[in-house]
């Protein structure tokens, strides 16, 4: 049994900083990429941004670029998106997800989500 379970979200003010975070479960953690996704209502769900299993060269929506910072805790299972600067653009429903084997910008190539985190960020 695969579970993401999001937290951290909220209601900000434009400017304000808030971290999200994205515990693991039934998975082996540390082998899989690990991407945040954002839908807005009206909208699709798109890329924010996502990190190797190792780690190493994260990679980001240019909406988000220089504002959101994506990293991993492997002895955790967790993945955290600190998101700073927010923008009222920001606002929607955040998702964790996971893939297996390698990296990827697309929703339909990851394998598991959670349930996401609504965070609201007021002008």
């Amino acid at each position: 049994q695969v579970q993401l379970v999001e937290s951290g979200g909220g209601l900000v003010q434009a400017g304000d900083s808030l971290r999200l975070s994205c515990a693991a479960s039934g998975l082996t953690f540390s082998t899989y990429t690990m991407g945040w996704f954002r839908q807005a209502p009206g909208k699709e769900r798109e890329f924010v941004a996502a990190i190797m299993w190792s780690g190493g060269r994260p990679h980001y929506a240019d909406s988000v670029k220089g504002r959101f910072t994506i990293s991993r805790d492997n002895t955790r299972n967790t993945v955290y998106l600190q998101m700073n600067s927010l923008k009222p653009e920001d606002t929607a429903v955040y998702y964790c997800a996971a893939r297996r084997y390698g990296d990827s910008v697309l929703p339909n190539e990851y394998n598991y989500w959670g349930q996401g985190t609504q965070v609201t960020v007021s002008s």
